[in-house]
């Protein structure tokens, strides 16, 4: 990651991207983190087995998108 602007979505989907950005931003990282543990058990507790599986599609996706969406908003 060269410079934040020149990240294409495609290239934040990569694996070397996120580990590279999730390196640098420990406190998303840790932010992350908690998401994927939290949002499935949040939404067992909300609305039951659906909630469960809706947490962990909505964390697995954030944890893709964070990099992108995070350079994107600070270059913008």
């Amino acid at each position: 990651m060269n410079r934040h602007s020149e990240l294409s979505f495609t290239d934040s989907l990569k694996s070397e991207q996120r580990r590279t950005f999730y390196e640098h931003h420990k406190p998303i990282a840790v932010l992350m983190i908690l998401i994927l543990f939290l949002f499935p058990i949040i939404g067992v507790f909300v609305i039951g087995a659906p909630g469960a599986v809706l947490g962990v599609v909505v964390s697995v996706v954030g944890y893709f998108l964070a990099p992108y969406v995070v350079l994107k908003l600070r270059a913008g």
